[in-house]
This record gives structure tokens, sequence and C-alpha cells, in this order.
């Protein structure tokens, strides 16, 4: 924030209950509040299907000095609309190559892009969704949805796989991370973060010119 030279953008996706929010939660309360802020992104609206897919993603990168997470993102338009058949395989095509313009825009911008797709297994999966039926405590987190999208755990598993090889690209490249157990989860993300924001070099901004702060007395 002090240097006001480079951004970060962290995105993150993953099967229901792969643990997207408690991530965002456990690694990233940790930082300053003033200097984040998270996205998260449902089914476009109205005026957002009057756009390209990308138009209000664009609106939510970070600026420069700024850490912007994305709880899900552009790539549900991959990922929700293949399984579905919304779109063709072509479209599909087309949109990878878009997203990778996109992210290469945005990194020659200043922006330094880390994407995490988070990977539980299908018996986790069914645990973490009974315990939201279960436990009172939870099933504000519940939706009877996820149990339709849960039926089509072999497509949402091909597309994710076809997604990760396709849009992994230096500049913007994805991490697998194991998400079974939730501390290790959070340890091998926070890692990545660190050494995303330690590649910027960043330096403290020298003071204003022009005065003498030793001789400097505030009354």
């Amino acid at each position: 924030y002090a240097e006001n030279k480079h951004s970060l953008l962290i995105i993150i996706q993953g099967m229901d209950a792969s643990g997207k929010d408690g991530l965002i939660r456990d690694v990233f309360s940790y930082v300053n509040p003033q200097g984040v802020q998270v996205k998260s992104w449902k089914a476009p609206t109205a005026e957002e299907l009057a756009h390209d897919f990308l138009w209000r993603i664009h609106q939510h990168t970070p600026a420069k000095g700024m850490i912007q997470v994305h709880n899900r993102s552009h790539y549900e338009d991959v990922l929700i609309t293949r399984v579905h058949q919304l779109i063709s395989a072509k479209k599909t095509k087309q949109r990878f190559n878009q997203i990778n313009e996109f992210e290469e825009l945005l990194s020659e911008n200043g922006t330094v892009i880390r994407k995490f797709f988070l990977h539980i297994s299908k018996d986790e999966q069914k645990q973490r969704l009974e315990e939201r039926i279960c436990d009172p405590e939870k099933r504000w987190k519940f939706n009877a949805n996820d149990l339709e999208e849960r039926k089509l755990w072999a497509r949402y598993a091909e597309a994710f796989e076809d997604m990760l090889s396709a849009t992994s690209t230096d500049c913007a490249p994805w991490y697998v991370i194991p998400a079974n157990h939730k501390w290790y989860r959070n340890l091998i993300v926070a890692e990545h973060v660190v050494a995303a924001v330690e590649s910027m070099k960043l330096k403290t901004p020298p003071p204003p010119e022009g005065i003498d702060f030793d001789a400097l007395k505030i009354e």
C-alpha cells in the first residue's frame, strides 16, 4: 500500500463445501483490513448479462497497493455454464483464451495473480454437507441446491481439470491445494500468498524532499 506500485489478486475456486469462506477468514484475518477487499461472486445480474462475461470482473480487480480476494470468480463462466450445457465446447475454449488474455493484461499492469483450487474428496464433501444439516449452528450454510450439484460431481471434475490445464499460465498460475484438512489448506495458501508478496520486492517509499527530519521539531 505504501509503495503503491503493485497489487495482488487472489482467486479461490473449488467444489461446494471445499472451504472457500473459511480459508479467506483464517488466512486474511491477519492482514490489515484497510488493504484487503473480498468479493464473492453470485449469479450475474440482468445488467451484467447484458455485457461480456468479464465486464463485471474487471470492475473488481485490485487497485495498486491493494489485495483483492475473489471467492469464486470469472471461472464460474467456464464451469457452471459448461456443466449445465449453457455454452458449447467451442465457446468454452474461446472463453479460456479470453481469460488468459485478460489475466495477462492485469499482470502487465502490475497485478500479481495467484489462483487456488481447493481440492476435497467426494467423501469429505459428503461429511461437510451432512454437518450443515445436523449442526444447528451450521444450518445457515445449507443450500438444497448443493445436493443437486453434488449429483454432477463427475461433470464438475472434468470441467475443473480442463480449466486448470487451459488457464494455468506463467503470469497467472493455478495451485491445486489439498483441502480435506483445513489447517493444511490454510498453511499452504498462506505460504503462497507470502511468497507472492515477497516476489514484488517492495520498498518503503522515500520521505518527502526538502525536509530536515533531524532538525524538525513538533510543538
